[in-house]
């Protein structure tokens, strides 16, 4: 028959035996007398600061029955965090023999979703819960709380478009940081459906009223710039041009008197140079043509003398009467341009083949109707002559840059010299 295990210490008892108490003698059941040994403290074991606190825990002997814990005493009303509750270890006793001490740190997760540390006494407990608001970064909401308005649309194809729609409504529009922005810039680059490309394209090109006010704005640009052009060749290129033209019939009148026979001609072709003007207080000296043509005589810088049908006046030879002669006063040589500076007095020579005719300027009208030809009378009206003698007249545009009245220049012979004596003192001067 093998022989039994023994028990002295507890499990069954055997049959027909006494068992021994604490500190007693007795026997086994089988007539072997036992001793109960002298009870021994339990080991000690390492603190472990994760361990999970098993509060006081009162001595235990290695045998007999063991003892009732103790009920924890009413805990009072803890409130609750920022968007859930907190874990709270239980204080087991209201007063503590010892001062408290943090022995270490123990993280608890609350409704919110945030972790939290809170330090743990060597025992395990923990004094007061440690609340921490939400942390919120870049415009996010906090780990685990919930979206007011649903998550953001996705952006990309189809597919993506139905997740979101499945996720949840339309998400509240936050600003994204910088790195959310280069994510979603990249996401944006995914390849689109067709009618999404479609669209792009039809959006990308250009509505009518941008291509008409694009044309409009040429049109403008354009004609500013012909504008622009023309004041440039009113204003430089025609003097150049008709300070050419005047300086070759000027020639051509000199050449003329040179090589001619000696006799003074009383009538000239319309268009024909006779004559030079000279102002020397103006630094003008300008040839003079019969008619007051204006292509084929004042355009090309010259001076026309009034000499055709109801306009004709005297040449500075006759006896007696009016020399009246045109000119512009801007543009095309403009060599009446500052006639208006004259003062009573100044000379103004007329250069013939023969002679030297010196006026000294007598008057001055500033302004007169066009239609106003009694200015071009033999005894003008208006110049302040009474009686008849030999005049000049001198006529242009007023005010500057337009034609909309007449600037009226007389003046009185004082001198008569042949040009094979010099010239006058009124040119040498």
């Amino acid at each position: 028959m093998p022989e039994t295990p023994q028990e002295p210490y507890g499990g069954r008892e055997p049959s027909g035996g006494q068992r021994g108490y604490e500190g007693q003698e007795g026997d086994d059941g089988y007539g072997t007398p036992q001793t109960a040994p002298p009870p021994q403290p339990p080991e000690p074991q390492p603190y472990d600061p994760y361990a999970a606190p098993q509060g006081h825990q009162q001595y235990q002997q290695p045998y007999g029955p063991a003892p009732v814990a103790e009920p924890y005493p009413p805990q009072p009303y803890q409130p609750e965090g920022h968007g859930g509750t907190e874990t709270y270890r239980p204080e087991p006793y209201p007063a503590e023999p010892y001062p408290s001490e943090t022995y270490g740190t123990e993280t608890t997760y609350g409704g919110s979703g945030y972790a939290t540390e809170v330090p743990v006494r060597h025992d395990g407990t923990v004094p007061m819960p440690v609340v921490e608001p939400p942390r919120i970064a870049d415009g996010q909401p906090a780990a685990g709380e919930a979206e007011p308005y649903g998550p953001e649309p996705s952006v990309g194809g189809r597919a993506e478009r139905r997740r979101a729609a499945k996720s949840g409504g339309r998400r509240r529009n936050v600003p994204m940081p910088v790195s959310a922005a280069a994510s979603a810039g990249s996401a944006s680059e995914a390849p689109m459906t067709r009618l999404e490309a479609r669209r792009a394209a039809r959006a990308a090109k250009d509505g009518f009223g941008v291509i008409a006010s694009r044309a409009v704005g040429e049109i403008f640009i354009t004609f500013g710039v012909l504008m622009l052009l023309f004041v440039v060749y009113q204003l430089v290129w025609t003097n150049v041009q008709a300070g050419l033209e005047a300086g070759k019939e000027k020639d051509r009148i000199t050449e003329n008197w040179a090589n001619g026979d000696g006799k003074e001609q009383k009538a000239f072709a319309p268009g024909q140079g006779f004559a030079i003007l000279h102002i020397p207080k103006l630094d003008v000296v300008v040839p003079v043509a019969e008619g007051i043509d204006k292509e084929r005589v004042l355009d090309k810088g010259m001076v026309g003398h009034y000499g055709e049908g109801t306009l004709k006046t005297a040449m500075p030879s006759d006896k007696e009467g009016n020399f009246a002669v045109a000119g512009h006063r801007n543009t095309h040589g403009e060599p009446f341009r500052y006639i208006n500076q004259l003062r009573p007095g100044d000379p103004i020579v007329v250069e013939t083949r023969d002679r030297y005719y010196v006026y000294e300027m007598a008057s001055i009208l500033p302004q007169t109707p066009p239609s106003n030809v009694s200015v071009l009378k033999p005894v003008p009206d208006g110049s302040g002559f009474t009686e008849p003698g030999r005049y000049i007249t001198l006529t242009t545009c007023t005010p500057e840059f337009t034609s909309t009245y007449r600037m009226i220049v007389w003046g009185k012979l004082v001198e008569e010299q042949p040009r094979d004596k010099g010239e006058p003192k009124a040119l040498a001067g």
